[in-house]
């Protein structure tokens, strides 16, 4: 008889009463359970079906560090792989994964960054310039229509034409479609992710799937049989890049990380913005400091000099500090027996680092439910305390690059605007997919904003 493993205390519920206020009160769901059992608690399914949370520096200190210790638990996830493809930078594992990785993190650094600064800031104004002063607007749909834009000229190098359009409309339908009350339940039950026809939930994605597909494999045909140019758009970079052996990436390895682009960069920054604009109305002097600051830049500013600006990048840190846009990091499942903040874990214990708890602990950010951007103008935080784009070699390759577009964006909006919301009620987040979003109903209305110089 095997040695009974010393978990951490935690609650044994029923797995559809669990799931049902995983998905319909995801911040609850963590809360409840680190009032009662603290910072670590393990969550039991039915038999040995458990995962277990973890929220302190000390215990993500030592999963993010010992990654040979974990296998990602993405690759069981039929939704991940019907969407991303297996190739996926997210649902591989061990060389193959650090092989993609390596090729995949240099595009998003360096020089580039300044000419995707400024296509950022275009797109932002042509999204801005439809905006009728004074009229009700949807910050969201904005918002998500500006990072669209942004990733189809970065990554994918098209911004006009029929095949610009067409990838547009079919990406914008399958990812709010993902995004929508009904599509969030499949991800988490099993028997909803069956193709039924053409009318249900799967059947649907599977259908906006194969047409998003001709038009990518088209797109890289296309590109591949151009003369080579001096193209910065990540498609071309990766087409140009190889591996180790000297060999290219296939045009299904170059598919699936173009999906993965665009799930993981979408969606997640769009949320991002909105949340920094209501916690910016919401809080006067927030948006007083920011202005302020704003102010100090011209027309001729280039990006990389407000990617620098301090109150706007603490404002931006605070706002995923404070509703991360993924509650948690990829779940890491044991290879062989582990110890964490001495717990002792045995094989295939589904590890689950925290990011919202994490990001709430009193000892490390107080009054942790204030909206406080000052608190990183006043201490650095670590890797295992501040944690929004994940940890260790799970992190997103694109975080450099998502915070660069968060503060472009916002400069150049708040520049122009004066951006308010119609309701001032509190606003809670809702779950749209795997994330964590402002509702997606929240108006606002813009002016022309007066400069205070």
């Amino acid at each position: 008889m095997t040695v009974v493993q010393n978990l951490p205390d935690g609650p044994k519920i029923p797995r559809l009463l669990r799931l049902f206020k995983f998905i319909t009160q995801p911040i609850q769901y963590v809360e409840d359970f680190a009032k009662v059992y603290g910072d670590n608690f393990t969550i039991w399914g039915s038999e040995e079906s458990y995962f277990v949370y973890f929220s302190h520096p000390q215990a993500l200190e030592q999963i993010f560090t010992n990654a040979s210790c974990f296998e990602s638990s993405g690759g069981g996830s039929p939704l991940l792989e019907l969407l991303l493809g297996k190739n996926s930078l997210i649902l591989l594992e061990g060389d193959r994964h650090q092989r993609q990785r390596q090729l995949l993190t240099p595009p998003f650094h360096g020089e580039r960054m300044r000419a995707y600064g400024r296509t950022i800031r275009e797109i932002t104004q042509q999204v801005t310039q439809a905006w009728q002063m004074g009229k009700p607007f949807n910050i969201r749909a904005s918002m998500q229509e500006i990072t669209m834009r942004v990733i189809l000229r970065v990554v994918f190098g098209v911004d006009e034409g029929e095949l610009f359009q067409e990838l547009r409309q079919l990406l914008t339908t399958l990812l709010d479609f993902m995004s929508s009350p009904l599509m969030s339940s499949t991800f988490f039950f099993g028997f909803t992710q069956k193709d039924y026809g053409a009318w249900s939930p799967w059947g649907r994605i599977v259908r906006l799937i194969k047409k998003i597909d001709q038009l990518i494999y088209a797109l890289i045909a296309q590109r591949c049989a151009e003369p080579a140019q001096n193209r910065q758009d990540i498609l071309s970079l990766l087409i140009s890049a190889r591996y180790e052996d000297g060999q290219p990436m296939s045009d299904v390895e170059l598919r699936d990380e173009l999906m993965t682009m665009l799930v993981a960069g979408h969606e997640t920054t769009a949320s991002a913005l909105t949340w920094a604009f209501y916690w910016i109305d919401t809080l006067p002097e927030v948006g007083e400091k920011l202005s302020k600051e704003l102010d100090t830049l011209d027309d001729n500013s280039e990006p990389s000099s407000i990617a620098k600006l301090p109150y706007l990048t603490a404002v931006c840190q605070e706002t995923l500090r404070f509703y991360p846009i993924v509650l948690n990091a990829f779940f890491r499942r044991t290879k062989n027996p582990v110890e964490i903040m001495g717990y002792n874990l045995p094989k295939a214990t589904l590890v689950v680092p925290s990011i919202y708890l994490a990001h709430h602990r009193e000892e490390v950010y107080p009054q942790s439910k204030e909206f406080r951007p000052e608190r990183f103008l006043e201490r650095q935080f670590s890797p295992y305390e501040y944690l929004p784009f994940g940890g260790g070699n799970r992190r997103c390759i694109g975080l450099a690059f998502a915070q660069y577009e968060m503060k472009i964006v916002l400069a150049t909006i708040l520049s122009q605007f004066q951006v308010s919301r119609l309701s001032k009620r509190p606003v809670q987040p809702v779950r749209r997919g795997l994330t964590l979003a402002a509702p997606g109903g929240m108006r606002m209305v813009a002016n022309k904003r007066m400069c205070n110089s």
